[in-house]
């Protein structure tokens, strides 16, 4: 039977970062093939992308799947990760890592990682945002009170994602520990215990875990939540609610945004600073800016706070730039490669998915489609004229 570890976790706690980290160290250990399934709440595949730009893993390898638009834990999400096990194991997987999306409930995917024929769960991951219960959850403490107030009052909402995602969980990853104090980090530490006082709890910055630690881990002990998952199973049944497995459960919406002109640089600093509010919970995404229109580059928020990273250069940037003197047969075959794509933007585009509660992602993104460049700002980007860029002009390099 093939080890099977899960990294789940709410949205924006770090999952992509992690799963970046362990498939780099696998590069190095030939004796380990790792199998990648990566889930997203939303149709657009950002995390899957992110990885395969990281070329850490390549889309194209049998050993990589991904299932968008929805929970990994809900119905179609489980038959999709039946195949995709198929597909993984019988090209020479030694281990399996997957990466849940945001919404998914742990004890759906769990019963079937036990019941699969190939599988056997060796460690439950929960990458819990250290930042995030610091200050939005009293350190923590809110969580439970939060969670059983909602189960008395017959609904389940994010304080219950949360305690769940704890709760089932055989090592807890406190991330970002970089951006708290020591103390923080104890106190968030000590707050969430209760919840789960068998599992490990360990801090976590850029997803510094050791891989070889992740793939020691003993076997998952199934008897130690099969009450607690039966107990939430009948609660489902009781209030008649929808299912634990998917977003809805927990009041979650999102949304895309898919536009190929380029942001203001000015007008979506302001948006950020000025119009995004607690009903969104994580957004993310690829844009760029006429500003800074070679670079490919992600928009990465969870909370209040966001982060820009280069992630590639357009394609077009390239047949634009002189001085890269392209052999003639090296500028058609990227000629043919951006043939049917914009004959003014070429291959870039914004592509944006936005989580939130309630209607929350929605005014967003008309707020985010404001920012837009208008056809006269993008005559003026043509012209190479300057644009107003607030953000951060210096690079900071993270070694691998």
């Amino acid at each position: 039977m093939i080890p099977v570890t899960i990294l789940n976790g709410f949205l924006g706690a770090g999952k992509t970062t992690l799963m970046q980290s362990l498939l780099g160290q696998a590069r190095r250990r030939p004796d380990v093939r790792l199998g990648v399934i990566v889930n997203e709440m939303s149709e657009l595949d950002v995390d899957g992308a992110i990885l395969d730009l990281s070329e850490a893993i390549s889309r194209k390898d049998a050993r990589f799947a991904t299932i968008p638009a929805g929970s990994i834990s809900g119905p179609a999400g489980l038959a999709e990760f039946a195949a995709a096990v198929d597909r993984i194991v019988g090209a020479g997987a030694t281990h399996v890592l997957i990466e849940t999306s945001g919404s998914t409930h742990p004890w759906p995917l769990i019963q079937a990682a036990e019941g699969h024929p190939m599988l056997r769960l060796h460690g439950f991951l929960s990458v819990v945002d250290t930042v995030t219960l610091a200050q939005d959850h009293d350190m923590g403490r809110a969580i439970l009170p939060q969670a059983q107030a909602g189960l008395a009052e017959g609904k389940r909402g994010i304080a219950n994602l949360l305690a769940e995602q704890i709760m089932f969980a055989s090592r807890i990853l406190l991330s970002k520990m970089d951006r708290v104090g020591a103390r923080t980090l104890r106190e968030v530490a000590e707050a969430i215990h209760p919840l789960n006082r068998q599992a490990d709890i360990m801090g976590m910055q850029w997803g510094n875990v050791r891989l070889d630690h992740v793939l020691a881990m003993p076997p998952y002990d199934h008897s130690r939540v099969a009450l607690l998952g039966a107990e939430l199973a009948d609660w489902d049944r009781s209030y008649r609610a929808s299912s634990m497995s998917g977003p809805e459960a927990y009041r979650l919406t999102g949304t895309v945004l898919s536009d190929p002109r380029p942001f203001h640089p000015r007008r979506l600093h302001d948006t950020y600073t000025r119009e995004l509010d607690a009903s969104i919970h994580r957004s993310k995404g690829f844009f760029w800016l006429p500003s800074r229109d070679t670079l490919q580059l992600l928009w990465n928020q969870t909370a209040g706070s966001i982060r820009l990273e280069i992630i590639n250069y357009w394609k077009i940037s390239a047949l634009e730039d002189e001085s890269l003197n392209l052999m003639p047969a090296e500028r058609r075959a990227m000629e043919n490669r951006l043939h049917d794509m914009s004959p003014i933007f070429g291959d870039r585009r914004c592509r944006l998915t936005i989580i939130g509660e309630g209607d929350g992602p929605e005014r967003f993104a008309a707020r985010l489609k404001e920012c837009f460049c208008t056809e006269e700002e993008i005559m003026a980007w043509k012209a190479g004229k300057p644009f107003d860029d607030p953000w951060p002009a210096t690079n900071a390099v993270l070694a691998g």
